[in-house]
């Protein structure tokens, strides 16, 4: 899979422009928003949720919030167990100019492989079936960024 996570430290002003700056912030937002409260309840029944994995469960949640605030396209890709059990979705986002991010890929610790991804449209009306998680998170990310 090609898509990495963005370092905030290594968040610069390159080629993108103010693109890093802002993805750092919002990266940082969302790292300080994540909780047991805003993670997926099929993630949270089958291994919890800790301040030690908090991306754990918060792929989809934070897609979109990343999609609000920068546009760009939401991806979707399959996850499997290193035995090749399948264990549901993961999402992440294409920016607009091309480069694909993925906040939430640090979650999986345990050697699963995600499938190579493809865009989807954004659900319409309520989020996916998350409607409360993806409120909760969007309004934390924004207060932590002063909007």
């Amino acid at each position: 899979m090609s898509v990495d996570a963005v370092e905030v430290a290594g968040a610069g002003a390159g080629e993108s422009g103010g693109i890093d700056g802002a993805l750092g912030r919002i990266e940082w937002a969302l790292r300080q928003s994540w909780g047991a409260d805003t993670c997926s309840p099929d993630d949270l029944a089958r291994a919890g949720w800790s301040p030690a994995n908090p991306a754990w469960g918060q792929c989809d949640v934070t897609a979109l919030v990343v999609h609000d605030l920068l546009g760009g396209e939401l991806m979707c890709g399959e996850v499997y167990a290193l035995n090749g059990e399948w264990q549901g979705f993961h999402w992440w986002n294409r920016l607009p100019g091309g480069r694909e991010v993925d906040l939430t890929r640090d979650q999986f610790r345990e050697g699963q492989v995600v499938t190579e991804g493809v865009s989807v449209p954004r659900p319409v009306g309520r989020p996916l079936r998350r409607s409360e998680e993806y409120t909760l998170l969007r309004a934390r990310v924004l207060e932590r960024l002063g909007r």
